[in-house]
């Protein structure tokens, strides 16, 4: 989790919103991400899609069976979908998010039993670390007077 927050603390100084994921395989192969909505403009470019689209390119594989992401935040739905349809093993998240969180504050995508994998999930990690950080972020944001 700890590098995942220094992605985050990156994202931030990039001007984003400071989310971090680290993809780690079965063997510890590392792969680091970030969010990069703003410097990309794409709104798909969260830190676990950022993140997936590395660990594929790195293995040549879609298929990320076995492999572990870590994330600051609890995913979203198009990322609580990614992890799934990517085959991830174990999701293990910082803080929870109230308002778009898909792994157990609005759904449980990645547990839900109608669908063909489920994670495992740890959430939790870091959390009062990961919290102050996107707390920091918005402050400031609101200060600048921007939304």
């Amino acid at each position: 989790m700890r590098a995942a927050l220094e992605e985050a603390d990156a994202a931030a100084l990039a001007g984003d919103v400071p989310v971090g994921a680290v993809l780690v395989s079965p063997g510890g192969e590392l792969v680091r991400a970030r969010n990069l909505r703003e410097v990309e403009e794409d709104p798909t470019a969260h830190a676990e899609v950022v993140g997936l689209r590395a660990a594929a390119r790195s293995t040549g594989r879609w298929r990320l069976d076995g492999w572990t992401c870590v994330v600051t935040l609890e995913p979203c739905a198009m990322c609580a979908g990614a992890l799934v349809n990517a085959r991830v093993a174990r999701l293990v998240y910082g803080c929870a998010d109230p308002k778009a969180g898909a792994v157990d504050s609005l759904y449980q995508i990645p547990t839900d039993p109608r669908l063909n994998h489920r994670l495992e999930v740890v959430s939790g990690v870091l959390a009062d670390a990961c919290a102050e950080r996107l707390k920091a972020f918005f402050a400031a944001r609101r200060r600048e007077g921007k939304k």
